[in-house]
């Protein structure tokens, strides 16, 4: 036979105050860990911002190397398969919002480099459109 004590009572649950303290310590650790998780995935869209533009960029060059004028649109590259798919913009969230460059000195094309359509500056306070 089991016989409660009367100085511990039985208990089934947590307090209000443990509850209080737990829901304390789980804000404090979000506040800490919810800045370097959106700073990290805000570099990451940059990373892969200068990747697409580096790679456009090589494509527009080797188009230019193999035809000896450069592209009228940028999905000429394309349609010639320099690329698979248009190039992503992650800070813009689209693949035709980029802004093209005409070639200096009256070149033949349209498309000698490209820069990003997104509005703002990145983490080195460059603009995303002179990237």
């Amino acid at each position: 036979m089991k016989v409660r004590s009367i100085f511990r009572p039985l208990r089934k649950g947590f307090t209000l105050i443990e509850l209080i303290i737990v829901m304390a310590i789980v804000s404090l650790l979000l506040t800490l860990a919810a800045p370097r998780y959106f700073r990290s995935i805000e570099r990451s869209k940059e990373t892969v911002l200068k990747a697409n533009l580096a790679s456009t960029r090589d494509a527009l060059d080797k188009f230019y190397s193999d035809t000896g004028k450069y592209p009228d649109q940028i999905t000429d590259l394309v349609d010639r398969k320099y690329m698979r798919t248009l190039p992503w913009d992650p800070i813009a969230e689209s693949a035709v919002s980029w802004t093209t460059v005409p070639p200096p000195g009256g070149q033949a094309g349209a498309v000698y480099n490209i820069f990003s359509g997104a509005q703002g500056a990145g983490s080195n306070a460059i603009p995303y459109a002179e990237w």
